[in-house]
């Protein structure tokens, strides 16, 4: 996952709301959005090369996304990140519990941002600062640097965000998800990466030959608990299919568990 931008409003009626992009090279194995068969409280995508999820919920409002640091030459992990939203999602701890816990584990991690939350709070880790956050209502943005660092399209995608949350719809922070418009040269960020990859990492949605969005998740949770999420899928050659999930209030999939 490589752009989050997402609304925390505890005490709204859509007291979070997320729109996001998962960038990776095409040929990197993966299945779409939906239930897990061996943890069927888990709705996420899910990597089939190295295990786990860039994004998902579970159970009881429980929320993880995850985004890694572009830091070139850095070395690989001895784990895998996607592991760290994954667990979090199968567990039952609790956001600070959890993220506190991690606090010790993190030099088995190449860099990485993880934001878990459930329907009372939400929580941010940047590997580098090693300091769990927990964030106040607001509108936030989190690419591959720190929280709300002010890339071009982060920042294009939080405004985007920000204009439409009086009267939010899935099409509408799809759409917002589709912006093709590249940074100046003179906004770019400077991550270590050649000029060519840098501007082509500028836009809100990637694409090019072998590496570009491969898929456009919407979160839009209620304050019953029941969730809307869509995701878009896309390919080499453009889109592919869009896949709605429909998950009931907490206490009806409380209930439903319990049969």
């Amino acid at each position: 996952m490589c752009l989050i931008v997402f609304a925390w409003r505890p005490s709204h009626a859509l007291p979070l709301i997320v729109a996001a992009n998962r960038d990776e090279f095409y040929d990197r194995p993966s299945l779409p959005l939906g239930h897990w068969p061996d943890a069927p409280q888990v709705v996420a995508g899910r990597d089939l090369q190295a295990g786990g999820t860039w994004m998902g919920v579970g159970a009881d409002g429980r929320f993880a996304a995850l985004t890694n640091i572009r830091a070139p030459g850095t070395p690989t992990g001895a784990r895998s990140r996607g592991e760290l939203p994954e667990r979090y999602l199968r567990g039952q701890l609790s956001p600070d519990a959890y993220l506190n816990e991690l606090g010790g584990h993190l030099e088995h991690y190449a860099g990485f941002n993880l934001l878990v939350g459930d329907a009372h709070q939400l929580w941010y880790l940047n590997s580098r600062a090693a300091t769990p956050e927990q964030l106040p209502p607001g509108v936030y943005g989190l690419s591959n640097a720190a929280l709300d660092s002010p890339w071009p399209k982060l920042v294009r995608a939080r405004a985007a965000l920000q204009d439409c949350l009086e009267g939010p719809d899935q099409n509408a922070l799809l759409h917002l998800l589709s912006d093709t418009q590249l940074a100046a040269d003179a906004d770019l960020p400077s991550t270590g990466v050649p000029y060519e990859w840098e501007k082509r990492l500028s836009s809100v949605f990637i694409a090019s030959e072998d590496y570009g969005t491969r898929a456009s998740t919407v979160v839009m949770r209620h304050a019953d608990g029941s969730t809307e999420i869509t995701e878009r899928t896309f390919g080499p050659t453009g889109g592919g299919e869009t896949i709605p999930i429909w998950l009931p209030a907490f206490s009806q999939a409380t209930e439903s568990q319990k049969v």
